[in-house]
């Protein structure tokens, strides 16, 4: 059962634009600006990565070059991934109603799990074109992606989009588009656990205690740690209208799609075993 909350007692829900701003017919939405932001910021992060042979133990396996003709790569499988992934778990319906609806992107609906599935193939194809490691490229991808999820998060609860559930805690609030119980803020709370703590945990890892010795424990880190913190806020998050709950009042789909993931990111850690070498120094360009 919800709370029954008196909608006085929400706060204020900062009304602000999605749209950044605005020259004729082309517009600039915040949602847009935190994948452009968030693919660039990444980028310079996985290359400053894969500069420093020391977080490596050996020569870096991934070049400078390679970073930046991964970037393209991972934009593709990010939209694409992201976009058909929406459509074929939380829309279907709608799809088979008006396919034309699959490359209607600016009207929103993107899933994390779609484009994670799109980035995969996407470093796996790139990998593979280049002779690269693929764990290696996984790693280094694994510890710069929570960058991208924090800043949409953070679009999201712009947009007044994606919100709560109904709550009686004292920082829930209105959403334009929610009615008006306060709801829980459930933008924030992916945009920190799934954002700003499994960056860090990542950071601290990847500098710290040198996953990149062993390939797969930074992956593995990453995908069961986004597993554990999106079914925490699955918790919080009001399921999409037209599934609601898979079973009983808790579980969505959000949960079955991230509770898998807890198990690989599991499988991944105790698989990894440190090496010496991936490439010898004498064959990397």
């Amino acid at each position: 059962m919800f709370p029954i909350v008196l909608p006085q007692l929400a706060l204020t829900f900062p009304n602000l634009d999605p749209i950044l701003f605005q020259i004729g017919p082309i517009a600039i939405r915040w949602y847009s600006l935190s994948y452009i932001v968030g693919i660039v910021l990444g980028w310079l992060y996985a290359k400053s990565i894969v500069r420093n042979n020391r977080l490596w133990g050996r020569q870096s396996p991934i070049t400078d070059v390679d970073m930046d003709d991964f970037m393209l790569w991972a934009t593709i499988g990010t939209v694409l991934g992201g976009r058909f992934g929406y459509v074929f778990f939380y829309d279907f319906a709608g799809f088979m109603a008006d396919p034309v609806s699959i490359f209607q992107i600016w009207q929103g609906g993107m899933s994390f799990h779609g484009g994670f599935l799109g980035v995969t193939i996407a470093m796996i194809l790139f990998a593979r074109a280049r002779k690269t490691p693929v764990w290696s490229l996984f790693d280094v991808i694994a510890t710069v992606v929570p960058i991208g999820l924090g800043l949409g998060r953070v679009a999201n609860f712009i947009n007044g989009e994606l919100w709560g559930r109904v709550s009686d805690a004292p920082w829930a609030m209105a959403f334009p588009t929610g009615g008006p119980q306060p709801r829980h803020p459930s933008q924030l709370y992916e945009a920190a656990l799934e954002g700003a703590l499994l960056l860090a945990v990542l950071f601290i890892a990847v500098y710290g205690f040198k996953a990149l010795h062993r390939p797969r424990l930074a992956t593995g880190i990453f995908v069961g740690g986004y597993g554990i913190a999106r079914t925490i806020v699955e918790f919080f998050r009001e399921p999409d209208a037209h599934l609601g709950y898979l079973f009983g009042d808790w579980f969505t789909m959000g949960m079955l799609l991230s509770m898998p993931m807890v198990l690989i990111g599991l499988a991944l850690i105790l698989s990894a075993r440190k090496v010496e070498y991936l490439a010898p120094e004498t064959d990397h360009a």
